[in-house]
């Protein structure tokens, strides 16, 4: 089977084709990334060389490229993971989320069904959403997969859109697909501007910590290995046409968060206790910040025997340590340096 894998440089993309690669040798996966901002190789030198694994830099935007890729390749199957996906960044720059979340994955399913309309069988389409096409709750309930859609910001709209797109693919042509919806994932390669490798990076440099509003932001986290999981499950043993929600079953609030963060780092970092919370400043809000996001993942449960294996506690620890040990990671990151790899690695 030949897996097109989107997005798969970027931080959740690389845990899922590294988990594909490791798993099934029987599978060959293409890795198809733009290297934007937040693309980087570097996430995946242990299986460069991997007789599984060919790396394609490419844009899901570019239709002509696309159509191309998928006749040369004939990919089975593909996992979409490519997306831009940072809230604050959808709020200055709208169109950039509307050409790569909207339009790159129509690209895709054209491609797609384009190659394989005449017999879809054995062949799959599978989307990766988010839990912020809902909306925002209240300090009660759960996001179901039946929860009505309502985006609050451009990113959740660009993903509900495509979301909405899948479906209607499904629906208008027979195109097998799944659909999952996933909470805030955290873990090892995430790009500094997230909140929790951000305020490592800063804690560890001294730098303010930034908290929105009253820091009363409610938040599921999720182990990036747990959702890895979730979506080989789903890929293998989901049913065709319907969406599942991941989540960790792990609701913070941003505030509590950041105070878990900073007792770790003291701990780590051999600081006296309290040294980090004093870099805590609250600054003004965001528009459109959703309070809270809370995902009931009973139904993948249920169905597909998954379920969080990682603790949060454990889980952040982990990071925590990760990101220590790799400051060259984060320092060629932070710098635009991880860059050169690429060059180095395909000399361009």
């Amino acid at each position: 089977m030949n897996i097109l894998i989107t997005g798969g440089a970027g931080f959740i993309g690389s845990h899922v084709v590294r988990h594909f690669v490791n798993k099934y040798s029987n599978y060959h996966i293409y890795n198809l990334d733009a290297l934007t901002y937040a693309g980087n190789l570097e996430n995946l030198t242990d299986i460069v060389n991997a007789p599984n694994y060919t790396f394609i830099k490419g844009d899901i935007k570019d239709i002509p490229f696309v159509n191309v890729l998928f006749e040369k390749y004939r990919f089975d199957a593909v996992i979409h993971l490519a997306a831009e996906s940072h809230v604050d960044r959808s709020i200055t720059n709208p169109n950039a989320f509307i050409e790569t979340n909207v339009l790159g994955t129509s690209n895709l399913l054209n491609a797609f069904i384009k190659l394989w309309k005449d017999n879809f069988e054995g062949k799959q389409f599978y989307h990766i959403s988010t839990d912020e096409v809902y909306g925002s709750l209240g300090k009660t309930g759960l996001f179901t997969e039946e929860t009505s859609y309502d985006p609050q910001s451009p990113y959740a709209a660009s993903k509900a859109a495509s979301d909405h797109m899948v479906r209607s693919f499904g629906n208008t042509f027979g195109m097998p697909y799944k659909i999952s919806n996933c909470s805030n994932n955290y873990g090892p390669n995430q790009f500094p501007e997230k909140l929790i490798p951000l305020f490592i990076h800063n804690i560890q440099n001294g730098i303010e910590l930034p908290v929105y509003g009253d820091g009363q932001y409610t938040r599921d986290w999720l182990y990036v290995t747990d959702h890895a999981l979730a979506i080989d499950k789903i890929f293998h043993k989901g049913k065709n046409a319907e969406t599942y929600n991941i989540g960790g079953l792990n609701e913070w609030t941003n505030i509590d968060l950041i105070h878990l963060l900073c007792k770790q780092l003291d701990e780590k970092l051999g600081k006296p206790e309290g040294t980090s919370e004093k870099l805590i400043r609250f600054v003004k809000d965001r528009a459109g910040h959703d309070k809270r996001y809370a995902i009931d993942a009973s139904k993948i449960q249920a169905e597909l025997n998954w379920g969080p294996q990682v603790t949060f506690e454990e889980g952040l620890s982990k990071t925590v340590d990760w990101y220590l040990q790799n400051s060259s990671w984060l320092k060629n990151v932070t710098s635009g340096a991880y860059q050169e790899y690429y060059k180095k690695m395909y000399g361009e």
